[in-house]
């Protein structure tokens, strides 16, 4: 078990090659994935020669996880993997249009040996405000974004890649972007379920693999940011949505998880309240650390183990129905 405690674990690099540092990091800790920020990704044969030395040195499968939603927020840039913000497609409610550049960017994806889309965003359009979503959404209709929630979930899985459903359970009316601080939205249960809750709903249902949560506090739901949150993790996603695959946090390392010095208390907090993966950016010595302090507070009684076994059987699941790439 013990040695299993990195599986638990999505991290990144900098630069356009993986160091030799982070690359025995990885090996010696038997780290579960890693994720490709922009500068990893140009030139994309960077990238593609990256993941192929992931694959030989990694334990198990890998993850290779990127986030690739369109418009602003395309880690891997040109033809034929760029394509139009989510808001263009939803302004027009051209769905077609969607589904057929999309769909041409993610098998290119797969084609590099990228298997975890994080996407799509089911956050709806409701505060102009927190510029945070600027162009990320489908819309403001829980209705309209499910249409394009469903159509992508489809889409990735026919591709043999995995797909994360984010930011649970909404951002789209919080005010502060979690990137920078704590970010924060007054909704309660009952209007979470009839109107955040639907897309996240549709997408659960069409057979999303993961689901991200935010660095975002809903007071009126719990008094602890849903990165930490029992009631929003195991109550709210896993017991009312009946959501039972991967959930996975968005970076630890941003400004709303509270200060990188204790990411170890961090990742332990996220680990505690149900999550089975723990993204940590681009900084590889805080996942370390994370990942040390989490094998201490298994020994010390802190973790239990009978929730590292949950995680761990998910994660190995999962990985069991990622196709290999073909280089």
């Amino acid at each position: 078990m013990i040695t299993k405690i990195g599986q638990l674990f999505i991290t990144g690099y900098k630069g356009d090659e993986p160091s030799q540092e982070f690359l025995d990091f990885y090996q010696e800790e038997n780290i579960g994935g890693v994720v490709l920020f922009e500068e990893n990704c140009t030139p994309h044969s960077a990238a593609e020669k990256a993941i192929r030395l992931l694959y030989g040195i990694s334990q198990k499968a890998p993850f290779i996880a990127v986030d690739q939603e369109g418009g602003r927020v395309c880690r891997f840039r040109g033809a034929p993997v760029e394509y139009a913000a989510a808001s263009e497609y939803g302004k027009n409610n051209d769905l077609a249009l969607f589904e057929e550049q999309f769909a041409r960017a993610a098998y290119y994806l797969v084609s590099l040996g990228v298997n975890v889309l994080l996407g799509p965003v089911a956050d709806l359009d409701l505060n102009h405000d927190n510029k945070v979503l600027k162009g990320r959404t489908f819309g403001k209709s829980p209705a309209q974004v499910s249409r394009f929630i469903e159509s992508a979930v489809k889409i990735i899985r026919k591709t043999g890649m995995l797909s994360c459903l984010k930011h649970f359970p909404g951002l789209g009316a919080a005010h502060f972007d979690p990137h920078e601080k704590l970010s924060e939205a007054s909704y309660d249960y009952q209007t979470f379920i009839n109107r955040e809750g639907i897309a996240f709903k549709a997408g659960i249902d069409t057979g999303a693999d993961m689901v991200m949560t935010t660095h975002l506090l809903l007071p009126n739901i719990d008094k602890v940011p849903a990165t930490q949150s029992e009631v929003v993790v195991r109550q709210i996603l896993r017991g009312k949505l009946g959501f039972d695959g991967i959930v996975i946090t968005d970076d630890l390392l941003m400004g709303g998880a509270g200060n990188p010095d204790n990411i170890g208390e961090t990742a332990l907090a996220a680990i505690n309240a149900g999550h089975d993966i723990l993204l940590i950016g681009q900084d590889w010595k805080a996942c370390r650390k994370a990942v040390h302090y989490l094998r201490k507070a298994l020994e010390s009684g802190q973790l239990e183990e009978e929730k590292i076994k949950r995680s761990l059987g998910r994660i190995s699941g999962i990985k069991s129905i990622i196709a290999m790439p073909v280089f």
